[in-house]
């Protein structure tokens, strides 16, 4: 990639990581792209992509921003910064300006992780408590990671990084969609968002998204299809 092509931020989901991307990552950056992966305190819809958004200002030149599942809804959010040249969605949720995750989920039927999460407490910055929602480490492979190697699986369900449950109800302010081209791509056997409600975000934001034969740590079993669709998504805006 040319040093004037964007750099590409690829911005986790819940129950996961930044080291979540470390696949993908090694594959971009064979071939010469620019990127980082942020840490994202999964705190807030608002709170995690006001976040983004002070990393992706920090970049001299455009963004490309890249979200895994919850992080779908953060760069829906975070996209529009004035440098971030387009948005890829991986898994993930394109919302509504005025969406939530728990209305745009409700329009469809659940999949397997509602009645496999696992509810924690934890002390809030204002003294109040909140709440965090996590995988049932029991389920984690077979809900979010089923063709993921199990050993990796094992390491995954005893270290997420849990989504604050006040991040399903938050309405995005913007949906970067709107305004700058973007890219998708469904998991088709995905077990933890249903794969048709990607398909109807993705439609509504009129992205033509492709689809792979995967659970929904695409990022994991398939890092050349996503490192493929990354690097296609840069040379289309390159022109």
């Amino acid at each position: 990639m040319s040093s004037s092509s964007p750099t590409v931020v690829l911005v986790h989901g819940a129950f996961a990581d930044a080291s979540s991307y470390a696949p993908v990552v090694r594959e971009l950056l064979v071939a010469g792209v620019a990127v980082q992966a942020p840490a994202v305190p999964n705190r807030s819809l608002i709170g995690d992509a006001r976040y983004v958004a002070s990393v992706v200002r920090q970049i001299e030149g455009p963004v490309l921003l890249v979200g895994h599942s919850y992080g779908g809804a953060v760069v829906t959010v975070a996209g529009v910064e004035e440098n971030v040249a387009g948005v890829v969605y991986l898994s993930g949720y394109a919302l509504e300006e005025g969406e939530s995750l728990g209305e745009l989920q409700g329009g469809f039927p659940d999949s397997q992780l509602p009645a496999a999460l696992v509810y924690r407490d934890y002390p809030a910055d204002d003294g109040s408590t909140g709440t965090d929602v996590y995988a049932d480490p029991a389920r984690f492979g077979t809900v979010i990671a089923h063709d993921v190697d199990p050993d990796l699986v094992a390491v995954l369900a005893v270290s997420q990084r849990p989504l604050a449950a006040a991040a399903f109800s938050e309405k995005a302010p913007a949906a970067a969609w709107r305004t700058r081209p973007a890219w998708a791509l469904v998991s088709s056997a995905d077990r933890t968002i249903n794969p048709e409600v990607q398909r109807f975000g993705y439609s509504r934001a009129g992205i033509e998204a492709i689809e792979v034969d995967s659970s929904h740590m695409v990022i994991l079993s398939h890092p050349r299809e996503v490192a493929d669709l990354v690097v296609r998504a840069l040379r289309e805006l390159a022109g």
